[in-house]
């Protein structure tokens, strides 16, 4: 398993990072089995939300880590997400502290490894994180804290009052839907790529030494499923199909290559209760693309060199 650079920290991190959004659906057993695949391949850092399964995926977690002797929880890196709410978002100190004390309880553990405030709160105030991070770093219950989702200026505005190094942000990516990337490529040009949706984000956390952390990696843009054997990319898949069959492996493997192929060291969180996909994401991150090879790719999902 690749290792990357963690944030502005001195840890190394698995580059493969299993989401457990989709965990829920798992039996306890399931569970076990699932953690210990992972864990054996190298993927010991695991991305829950509170939000995930209602609760249910850590819930379920817990249970699993706790039945088994042979899981020690300081060979585990745990990291969960707060903000989201019915119908809102809460970034208030009381909900996050309040968050944490629940997720560590469904968890069955005295810390999280890692915080992230899941989305941006239009109504937050940066004081109120501040003293929640303080009062969760002080207490030992957050080692390290990051965010998702979020853009350059809100993590300044955050910034200017958070006193823990933000490690971690994060975002969207893919082949397809890989805007953070294209704005850069098509800059200074009217195309749709040259749009800075994102504040230049990937940028950003270049700079200030923050990891992306690239979720649904297999996305079609709009929203509209998985572009691994789809229609809609043609073009893409057989591209896709040339490398695996180059490189031995699966298509969904060459798709997680394309992303920890980027120079920012970016993590994949795998939001799939699959062992096996998670196997083939895992083989991604042993395979370097050739620079043509990345470039082919990009050029196949659509975007453009102007």
């Amino acid at each position: 398993m690749k290792q990357v650079k963690w944030g502005n920290t001195s840890l190394k991190v698995p580059a493969v990072v299993p989401g457990c959004m989709r965990l829920a659906q798992l039996g306890r057993e399931e569970m076990n089995h699932f953690i210990h695949s992972a864990v054996e391949r190298g993927a010991n850092f695991f991305d829950h939300a509170d939000i995930y399964g209602g609760g249910r995926s850590e819930e379920l977690f817990g249970e699993a880590m706790q039945g088994d002797l042979s899981l020690k929880r300081e060979d585990l890196i745990l990291q969960s997400k707060c903000g989201i709410r019915k119908g809102y978002y809460d970034l208030s100190r009381e909900h996050i502290l309040a968050s944490v004390d629940k997720i560590l309880k469904r968890l069955q553990t005295d810390y999280l490894d890692v915080l992230l405030l899941h989305r941006p709160d239009a109504l937050v105030e940066p004081e109120e994180v501040a003293e929640a991070f303080d009062r969760l770093e002080q207490s030992g219950k957050v080692r390290y804290f990051g965010v998702s989702n979020h853009k350059p200026s809100q993590i300044r505005l955050l910034k200017k009052y958070v006193g823990q190094s933000l490690a971690a942000n994060q975002l969207q990516l893919s082949i397809p839907v890989s805007n953070m990337i294209a704005n850069g490529v098509e800059v200074n040009m009217e195309t749709a790529g040259s749009a800075d949706r994102d504040g230049s984000v990937l940028d950003y956390c270049r700079l200030q030494d923050m990891t992306i952390q690239a979720w649904s990696p297999f996305q079609m843009s709009g929203w509209r499923g998985c572009f691994l054997g789809s229609e809609e990319y043609k073009e893409l898949n057989k591209v896709l199909k040339s490398l695996a069959e180059k490189y031995e492996v699966s298509d969904t493997a060459i798709a997680a290559a394309w992303i920890l192929r980027h120079p920012a060291g970016m993590q994949v969180v795998a939001g799939t209760a699959s062992e096996e996909r998670l196997a083939e994401i895992i083989a991604g991150s042993e395979i370097r693309l050739e620079r043509e090879e990345w470039y082919r790719l990009y050029l196949a999902a659509g975007h453009i060199l102007p």
